[in-house]
């Protein structure tokens, strides 16, 4: 049983919500400072990336809780946490285009509303909000470090991108019996899914929704190419 369970907006919420915000107007501030020592950034965001996944499954090993149903990196945070790592060890300007979109947009959404059992002072409460602030700080990273910069095509590229993995997603939740990127049923937890109808007509809104944030990611960029 879990004693403690998360409260969304609770004061552990949003703390971690202003961690967040905070990491990110550090991260900017910083950007002159901190050129010449990129690579100590990038190669550190990489390795807490990839230590911070490396810790969860040893936690499920540890606490016997692994379970293909719901331990498996197959949910969209998990693969944008993989391709954050591969991006920073990179740099690789293509792997950004997809992972701005699909990391700062999944990981935010997951900030926002988590589906998190455990509250503070959990090591899931830990891992998971730090995670997935790496994963936001890590695209971040390539904007303001490595001056990368997404485009109209890396939208589509990004949408198109996220389609393939939801489609892999799909068989492996037929497999598993798993819920994985929410393919099979809403989460549990309150989220932006419970305003999208019921399954599976949910998951057509959802396309809908990644778009829409999609562009608005896009849009600061729209605006400063016109200007």
């Amino acid at each position: 049983m879990i004693e403690d369970p998360f409260k969304w907006l609770s004061l552990s919420h949003v703390v971690m919500l202003g961690l967040l915000l905070l990491s990110a107007i550090l991260l900017f501030m910083f950007r002159g400072k901190f050129s010449k020592r990129k690579d100590i950034i990038r190669y550190t965001f990489a390795f807490f990336l990839l230590a911070s996944e490396l810790s969860l499954y040893l936690w499920y090993v540890y606490t016997g809780v692994w379970d293909p149903i719901d331990s498996l990196p197959f949910q969209l945070c998990s693969i944008s946490l993989f391709l954050s790592i591969i991006m920073l060890l990179t740099k690789n300007k293509i792997l950004f285009e997809i992972t701005y979109f699909l990391g700062i947009g999944g990981a935010i959404q997951a900030m926002l509303t988590p589906e998190l059992a455990y509250d503070f002072p959990h090591y899931r409460y830990f891992h998971f909000f730090l995670a997935h602030i790496a994963i936001i700080l890590a695209s971040l990273y390539m904007l303001w470090y490595e001056m990368c910069r997404p485009t109209l095509k890396s939208v589509w590229k990004a949408f198109v991108a996220l389609n393939v993995i939801a489609v892999i997603v799909y068989f492996v939740n037929k497999l598993t019996g798993g819920n994985y990127m929410f393919l099979a049923h809403k989460p549990y937890n309150p989220s932006l899914i419970d305003f999208l109808g019921p399954y599976p007509w949910y998951i057509l809104s959802l396309e809908v929704v990644a778009l829409i944030i999609f562009f608005l990611l896009y849009l600061p960029f729209l605006v400063e190419r016109k200007e």
